[in-house]
């Protein structure tokens, strides 16, 4: 009989508990989606694309994505304020993950 205890621990959990740690947050996945569809966009732009996100809840996700290098964000000096959002080319390198998540909720959704 296999000892589960023994058997987990040889497993390397560090390179999925890292991607995980990029993506976890209730709004990521959504942000890197949209930056993924639309290429480029304005706070207020991906804030109306959240709906229900607040003002706190975002900014603290797009400073994360930001500091892991999955997105850039592109401030332009003038009156008001202009700050655009993309992705990195860290950020471009996952869509191919979020493009099969994609492929597997079309075909799992339920109909409705």
């Amino acid at each position: 009989m296999v000892n589960k205890e023994n058997s987990c621990r040889d497993v390397d959990v560090r390179p999925f508990a890292y991607a995980i740690s990029l993506i976890d947050g209730k709004w990521k996945m959504h942000i890197l989606f949209w930056l993924w569809k639309k290429e480029v966009l304005r706070y207020s732009e991906l804030k109306r694309a959240l709906g229900s996100v607040t003002h706190k809840m975002l900014s603290n996700q797009l400073k994360e994505l930001e500091n892991d290098g999955l997105i850039l964000r592109n401030e332009y000096a003038q009156v008001p304020p202009k700050v655009e959002y993309s992705l990195s080319e860290r950020g471009k390198s996952m869509m191919p993950i979020l493009s099969a998540f994609c492929r597997w909720g079309k075909e799992h959704m339920p109909q409705e």
